[in-house]
């Protein structure tokens, strides 16, 4: 399978940023989408915006139950699932020091535990059928640790091990890591520390643009039977790590 023209594909955080831009660009390509997120009212707009083809439920990807429906409604509205895009997670940086464990958790629960019910809910189905692709978005930071940001590249360096072990057991199924550099989205948008969120905003002055990523994402997909694109790392060209 080349195109994507028909084939179904489940995108998570699809509400805004990389997974709206995501719809975009797949929903341009042919593809059957379905979508979800908590922010159900932008869900809906989005596919009554783009029309035939794209259906939507609200998510919550940290309760396994949840993104188990998610899945299920997916397979009862189209006959199958192709493709999950993970890409919902949360960056709210804080040196270690501030202990702001609440929002450690919600990074763990959401970035990483949200991955794993994604694989948890469409895997059974892709053995089944001996076809299927997992594409999870990570970040530079999997590959890198700032300042404010240990927890966070933690997570995200657990989201490339995982991607990489789900490739390494399966040799029917694609796994793909997508690992953006800054890009301009909601993203950090509930930091809650003043100098942290100030410090981002400036890292913000030469970033990406969602559709980038998006574009990385199509790229992958529309690799022929029998390629595997493991990791893309995206980059904006004027950034120095």
């Amino acid at each position: 399978m080349t195109g994507l023209k028909d084939r179904v594909v489940l995108i998570t955080g699809a509400s805004s940023g990389i997974g709206e831009a995501t719809v975009r660009e797949l929903a341009a390509a042919g593809a059957k989408l379905f979508i979800g997120a908590r922010r159900t009212e932008r869900l809906a707009a989005l596919a009554e915006e783009l029309g035939k083809g794209i259906a939507w439920r609200g998510l919550d990807v940290t309760d396994a139950a949840s993104f188990d429906a998610f899945a299920n409604a997916a397979h009862a509205q189209f006959g199958r699932i192709d493709v999950l895009v993970n890409n919902a997670g949360v960056m709210p940086l804080s040196p270690l020091a501030a202990l702001k464990r609440d929002e450690w958790e919600r990074m763990i629960n959401v970035n990483i535990f949200g991955v794993l019910n994604g694989i948890a809910a469409v895997l059974p189905r892709f053995v089944a059928q001996k076809s299927g692709h997992v594409v999870n978005v990570a970040s530079v930071g999997a590959h890198i640790v700032l300042p404010t940001a240990a927890v966070y590249c933690g997570t995200k360096y657990a989201v490339w091990a995982i991607t990489e072990g789900l490739r390494q057991e399966h040799d029917d199924i694609r796994a793909t890591i997508i690992s953006p550099g800054v890009t301009a989205t909601e993203l950090g948008d509930d930091i809650s520390d003043p100098q942290v969120a100030a410090a981002l905003k400036d890292w913000r002055q030469k970033s990406l643009t969602p559709d980038a990523i998006a574009r990385a994402i199509r790229f992958a997909l529309e690799q022929p039977d029998g390629v595997d694109v493991n990791e893309v790392i995206v980059r904006p060209t004027a950034a120095n790590m």
